[in-house]
């Protein structure tokens, strides 16, 4: 068995005619480069692009296939460089019966089966080319159709208070939209951890995921997990989720929840922070209040024993976070060391000194541990490091 790294939640933002494909997305985050940022620069070994379905990307994947850039593994995924990509799907549901909406992703280990997804889907949706859009079918209708076609489906950041699960505070249950049994895993979301939520009950049966959820390159890998796997590829991974002969997640990295966006409840006009069993703002009067992630989860946990033993959460602040990481010192740090995955896990101290400031060096090595201060985020608005 090996160790892997993997970021599984990585939008592009246009193809390379130029067209859209997520909308809010950098007009830099084409197919190409994402591949190559996440080999050369991040140092990743698996990534899950999940706007594979838009037919435009499907047909570069083709001509990388073509020219040999990309090549496809028997066990599923394909291969650039270092790196495995595995083909995936962000999309919307919304109907009668979830009160929605809701995101979730799909996976799957073939180009041929994420074509005919994206057919299909294409049947059900009124734009195929554009990223998370609204699938006109239920959420069971949609776990079905993955399962048939060999697919991995996992509902996408959980807890966000929009466009999640339980964001909405509509549901209690994932039964109420899912077929529990179609369900690969569980993404937690920026804002939260395995800590805050090990006492929802349901959730018990499902491996949790961190990624990234990235809309420009330099968001890569800003959360992601470590895998042990026999090898990087499609088969491997839904071993991994299941925890079937020794593969697993066995950590995840990603920021610490305070400095996720929507961690803290506040005012949605003025962005003032307020305690959970607020219902105006003490600020401005307003009664648009965003409950946060921290208080929907208090809501949904039960007083009972996690009984299932999850692997370490580790809050690790990404490199480009860190005040004193501009462009030309990371820049540095990557031409020493090779990519961000040898710099937040195997490059020591001492070999950081050599590269960088002292204080740097040291601002780093708490940044990759979760130990720098930091100010909670909320409302949207990011949390923020605090360094003296």
């Amino acid at each position: 068995m090996n160790e892997f790294y993997a970021d599984l939640h990585i939008h592009i933002g246009r193809t390379s005619s130029g067209r859209a494909v997520k909308i809010t997305g950098s007009k830099t985050l084409t197919l190409a480069r994402i591949l190559e940022t996440a080999s050369a620069r991040k140092g990743l070994d698996i990534i899950g692009i999940i706007d594979c379905h838009s037919p435009e990307v499907i047909e570069e994947m083709v001509r990388m296939i073509e020219h040999g850039e990309l090549q496809e593994l028997k066990e599923g995924g394909l291969r650039f460089q270092e790196t495995t990509l595995i083909p995936g799907s962000e999309i919307e549901i919304y109907d009668q019966h979830c009160q929605g909406p809701i995101h979730v992703l799909a996976y799957f280990p073939t180009l041929e089966l994420m074509k005919l997804f994206s057919e299909w889907m294409s049947q059900h949706m009124k734009n195929i080319h554009l990223s998370s859009q609204r699938i006109y079918c239920d959420g069971q209708t949609l776990q079905q159709k993955v399962h048939e076609l060999g697919g991995i489906f996992i509902p996408a950041h959980v807890f966000t208070p929009f466009k999640s699960l339980f964001g909405k505070g509509v549901r209690r249950s994932l039964t109420e939209v899912f077929d529990p049994q179609l369900i690969d895993g569980i993404e937690l979301g920026l804002s939260s951890d395995t800590n805050m939520v090990s006492h929802i009950k349901e959730l018990q049966a499902y491996t949790f995921v961190s990624n990234s959820d990235a809309h420009s390159l330099g968001k890569l890998a800003r959360e992601y997990q470590k895998l042990r796997l026999a090898e990087a590829n499609f088969t491997e991974l839904k071993m991994a989720l299941h925890e079937q002969e020794g593969r697993a997640v066995i950590a995840n990295y990603g920021l610490n929840p305070l400095l996720g966006k929507y961690h803290q409840t506040v005012c949605a006009k003025c962005s003032q922070q307020l305690s959970k069993e607020a219902t105006i703002c003490t600020e401005c009067g307003s009664t648009q209040i965003i409950k946060g992630v921290a208080t929907r989860i208090q809501e949904l946990s039960e007083d009972f024993p996690d009984k299932r033993n999850r692997p370490p959460y580790i809050h690790q602040i990404p490199l480009d976070f860190i005040p004193g990481i501009g462009p030309k010192m990371m820049e540095r740090l990557i031409e020493a060391f090779g990519t961000e995955m040898n710099i937040l896990h195997r490059v020591t101290i001492d070999q950081l000194e050599q590269i960088v400031p002292h204080k740097l060096a040291h601002l780093i090595d708490l940044a990759r541990t979760g130990q720098l201060a930091i100010e909670v985020g909320g409302g949207g608005i990011y949390g923020k490091i605090q360094v003296d």
